[in-house]
């Protein structure tokens, strides 16, 4: 009885958060900001490369891309690890 009570209050707090989200797609929203028009408007002049999209993901986000790949690289060093064959322990398959 006391899991449906936590399941229901949780499913009511997620719904009311829920309905208080701003409109998909409007230009007050958080995502339609100034950061964006600044990074296009501005990438050749403070970080002096050509290309704007290299100019985002090496100069203003290098940190973040940094940390993506050593995520990326940990899975996937992970997952090597876990899928290692024992060859050569005794047990002969």
């Amino acid at each position: 009885m006391i899991i449906l009570l936590i399941t229901l209050l949780a499913t009511h707090v997620v719904l009311l958060a829920v309905a208080e989200l701003p409109p998909y797609g409007m230009s007050g929203n958080p995502s339609y900001n100034q950061v964006a028009q600044r990074y296009i408007e501005n990438a050749r002049e403070d970080t002096g490369v050509l290309n704007v999209i290299t100019a985002i993901v090496l100069d203003y986000r290098a940190y973040d891309t940094m940390f993506e790949t050593i995520v990326l690289f940990t899975a996937v060093l992970a997952v090597i690890i876990t899928l290692k064959t024992t060859e050569g322990e005794g047990g002969g398959t």
